[in-house]
């Protein structure tokens, strides 16, 4: 299954109802939405910086990753950039793949 790290941004909003709910709450929900998308959720963490939580998930294909990024969004409480990982394997079979390709000028 695809794995996905989502990088989390909260607005004042969005900060505001962690305070009230909890870290914990957050991540269990988190936990919880991606299961219902078919996947699972391998990490959560809150950050110091310019993202306040890393995410490292499962999902089905893209456009379930897609679909929950944009809910995410849509919500208005964080932003949300979602970043494709590909395993060591996945890098060995790209390796291997001959590509017609040519620098310019060349």
């Amino acid at each position: 299954m695809p794995k996905y790290l989502w990088k989390v941004s909260y607005t004042a909003e969005g900060a505001k109802g962690v305070l009230k709910e909890g870290g914990s709450s957050r991540r269990d929900m988190v936990a919880a939405m991606a299961k219902g998308m078919g996947g699972s959720m391998d990490a959560f963490y809150f950050a110091f910086g310019e993202d306040d939580v890393y995410v490292i998930a499962d999902a089905p294909d893209n456009a379930t990753a897609a679909s929950i990024s944009m809910s995410v969004a849509a919500g208005g409480a964080a932003s949300i950039e979602t970043v494709v990982l590909l395993s060591p394997e996945e890098i060995d079979e790209a390796a291997k793949k001959s590509v017609p390709y040519r620098r310019p000028g060349e």
